[in-house]
This record gives C-alpha cells, sequence and structure tokens, in this order.
C-alpha cells in the first residue's frame, strides 16, 4: 500500500538499516485504554487447516458452539506458512537480549503503534479494536506504521493482553471513553465454572498466530518480532474488576478472601498464556514480553504467593514446551510494573531480560539484579514531551546510568495518545547516536 501521509518526516540519522521498504502488514504496540485495549503492544512450524501453527492446538479440544466462538474468528487473513522467513538483517535487539556485545544500544518503545500517529488513526477509523485485533492484515500494517518513521530495532506484534480473557469465554467490549470493559465480570468462586477449563489456543487465538506469520515475512527480515501476554495477576485483575481501577480492590479482596480459588485462576490463565506464547513462537515470534503491569497493586508477600510462582512457572513451561516441539529457544523479557522490591526474585525467574518502569535509578536496579540479566527501560514516557534537545540530554544520562551493553533503550512504560512522532524519533536518534560515541570511546 501507498506509504502514509504522515510518513514524511524529518530525516533520521539512522545508524542501522531504515525499513522504508516494510510491505503492509500488523504490528504491536502494548496500550492501556487510550488506544482501545489493555495492552496492545508477538519457528519453523508446518501450517494447520484450521490456519493455526503447529502445536498450537495444545491445551485441549474446541467445545462446539460456545458462546462467542464465532467473534475470535480471524477477519481478511492470508494463509501464510510461518517458515521460510527472510533472513534477519539486523539483529542487535536479539544480541543485546542474550547479552551478547553489540555496536550500539538498541531500542523499541512501548504502544510503539499506536494513536500517537496520525497514520494508526486512519487505519483503526474503520472499525472497532477487538475487530481490528482479530484481523491479520490490519494487525500487520500497524505493527509496521512506527517501523516506516523511526529506526527502531524491534517490532512488537499489535494485539491486546485481553484476548486471553476472551478465549476462556469472556465478553470484553469497548466502552467509549472507559477503555476495555467485561460486561459480566467475575464476581463470586463459582463464576469460575463459567471460564473454558481447556483451551485451544489455535481455535481460540489463531488470527494472532496469523497476524505474527503475516508480520514476520512483511518485515523481510529488518528487525526482529516480539510477541507477548498479560501474566496471570494481571488478566485476573481485569477479569475481577470488570475493567480498569486505581485500587485493583475487588480483585486484591480475592486473594484475601478466597486464596485457593484465585490460585486455580492463576494457574488456568499461566497454563493458557504458556500455550500461547509458545504457539506465538511457532508462529514466528523471535522474542516474547510477559506483562505483570499490576504488579504495584500488590505487596511483596502477595505478589511473592500470587504472582512470582506463576511469571517462573511461564518461563519453565514455554522454554520446555520450546524444547520440545524444536522451535527455537527466543529470548524472554519480564516487565512487572512497579514492583521494585522483587527485581533479585525477578532476576531469577528464568528470564532474559527485565524491563524497568521509571521510577528506580539503573543502578540501583542493576545492583538488585546482577550482570548477567539484561535491562530494558526506563525513560519517563512524560520525558518525550521536553524539547528535543533536553530528550537527547535525558538519554545520555540514562545510558550512562544503564551502560551501553546487556542494555535495550526503552521507555518505562507505553507512549501515550498526544506525544509527537518527532519527539519519539528525536528519542531513537539519541538512543542510537550517544550509545554510538559512548562504545567508539569507551
Amino acid at each position: 500500500m501507498a506509504a502514509p501521509a504522515g510518513r514524511r518526516q524529518g530525516k533520521m540519522a539512522a545508524p542501522v538499516p531504515r525499513t522504508e521498504g516494510l510491505g503492509a502488514g500488523q504490528d504491536g504496540g502494548v496500550r492501556r485504554g487510550q488506544d482501545g485495549g489493555a495492552h496492545a503492544a508477538y519457528g519453523g512450524a508446518g501450517p494447520r487447516q484450521d490456519g493455526g501453527a503447529r502445536g498450537a492446538g495444545r491445551g485441549g479440544s474446541r467445545r462446539t458452539g460456545e458462546r462467542g466462538a464465532g467473534r475470535r474468528r480471524m477477519e481478511g487473513s492470508e494463509r501464510l506458512v510461518p517458515k521460510g522467513f527472510p533472513k534477519l538483517k539486523n539483529d542487535t535487539f536479539l544480541r543485546a537480549a542474550r547479552g551478547e556485545e553489540t555496536e550500539y544500544t538498541p531500542v523499541w518503545c512501548m504502544r510503539q503503534a499506536g494513536r500517537y500517529l496520525p497514520e494508526f488513526r486512519e487505519t483503526r477509523a474503520a472499525q472497532d479494536f477487538f475487530t481490528t485485533c482479530r484481523s491479520p492484515k490490519v494487525c500487520c500494517e500497524l505493527t509496521l506504521q512506527p517501523l516506516r518513521r523511526f529506526p527502531l530495532d524491534a517490532a512488537i506484534i499489535f494485539s491486546d493482553i485481553l484476548v486471553v480473557p476472551q478465549a476462556l469465554g469472556m465478553d470484553v467490549v469497548m466502552a467509549p471513553g472507559k477503555g476495555p470493559t467485561f460486561p459480566e465480570p467475575l464476581k463470586e468462586v463459582e463464576d469460575l465454572l463459567k471460564l473454558r477449563q481447556k483451551v485451544d489456543v489455535t481455535a481460540e487465538l489463531g488470527y494472532v498466530f496469523q497476524a505474527i506469520t503475516l508480520t514476520r515475512h512483511s518485515l523481510e527480515g529488518k528487525v526482529p518480532l516480539i510477541g507477548f501476554s498479560g501474566a496471570p495477576w494481571t488478566l485476573m485483575s481485569y477479569m475481577i474488576e470488570g475493567g480498569g481501577s486505581t485500587t485493583m480492590a475487588k480483585a486484591k479482596s480475592w486473594l484475601y478472601r478466597h486464596p485457593d480459588a484465585s490460585h486455580r485462576l492463576l494457574r488456568l490463565l499461566a497454563d493458557v498464556i504458556t500455550d500461547y506464547l509458545v504457539g506465538q513462537v511457532a508462529a514466528g515470534a523471535q522474542a516474547l514480553q510477559l506483562f505483570e503491569s499490576h504488579a504495584g497493586h500488590l505487596g511483596p508477600e502477595q505478589f511473592q504467593d500470587f504472582a512470582l510462582p506463576y511469571i517462573r512457572d511461564i518461563a519453565r513451561g514455554v522454554k520446555s514446551k520450546l524444547k520440545a516441539e524444536a522451535l527455537p529457544l527466543v529470548p524472554m523479557i519480564i516487565f512487572a510494573k512497579d514492583a521494585h522490591y522483587a527485581l533479585g526474585d525477578l532476576a531469577h525467574a528464568g528470564y532474559d531480560v527485565v524491563g524497568l518502569d521509571w521510577t528506580i535509578r539503573p543502578q540501583e536496579a542493576r545492583a538488585q539484579i546482577g550482570k548477567d540479566i539484561t535491562l530494558q527501560g526506563n525513560l519517563d514516557p512524560c520525558a518525550l514531551y521536553a524539547p528535543k534537545e533536553k530528550i537527547g540530554e535525558l538519554v545520555k544520562k540514562m545510558l550512562e546510568g544503564f551502560g551501553t551493553q546487556r542494555y535495550i533503550a526503552n521507555l518505562g512504560h507505553g507512549l501515550y495518545p498526544d506525544m509527537s512522532p518527532e519527539h519519539v524519533g528525536a528519542f531513537v536518534e539519541a538512543v542510537h547516536a550517544h550509545s554510538h560515541h559512548m562504545n567508539k570511546h569507551s
């Protein structure tokens, strides 16, 4: 398709290959509310008749006639095979994730496909959010849009963390001015019986796998493609609260009043998420990020009991299944927002990268996590409201705090809808320029 009008922006001094030639496809920003969903911010397996990737049917068979199944059919999909992908040309992000030496610090942004881009708004205008998520072609296009503008070092598939509760049988709608809403949230323990206890992720989430495969081909090897999921506690909190919440009081009350039922729900979610992430790798994802966005609502003891065990189990389960199915052991990233008290535990949770929000100093994070784990983050997203020169100064200070190795530059959370694309470009350019200079003179 023709390049969006907004693509013609000021030139960018890119020290990495440009991505202007990318074909139409679908993308992956990570979003909460502002762009519709909660987070929309994902090998060489053979195709299935139903369009999913090999092995993605793990987790049980689909029950016929279940409510809402038809709504999760993919729309306008192209049945591309998840193999024969173009050779990767820029592996800087993957090398940094694995702790290998890099010429410069790689950079990508959570929610990099989002409403701050006029072409994103134009593409999304014709359909509602979850219809968009179910269209592999549109998801691919949205995923690629920021890469046409900026020399980013990774793409993240456009989707949403709430597709997992949908796969369990829950309805999620987009309420104007309110964001994602569950018309029938979980209220009592008995409501757990309404959830599918076995989920065929290919049948329920095959549209995400198709989007990943299409996007991986459409990227033409320019940069790696990241897949993602929400973590169990974060998804549980949405399913009980019925949407966003400042206190998570309803969800947290379950942890105190119904600890056994809470663990049953968290285990169910962890099992589905594990299969979902493995399916994303089978479809072509080259890295995975797990978002525990609501970690900050838990204290250290609650996090130890109700979040950390499932975060660990997902890493262990994904790696075990990837190995069993002869799929690539891709790098895994854990981002637990506001969980400063748990950084030491997260460093030993089985992930290659620990993501950080903007409320912790790089030196403090490194001291807790150690030298054997790559860090990712953590510029305050609001710093992008500053003049471009100031953004450059803040990036330089951030790089001096983290160092240029075993480090992936990012924001401490996602981009906001009213941010200037030019300032996002200034952030990306500054990371590349300053890290190149620092490496050259180190």
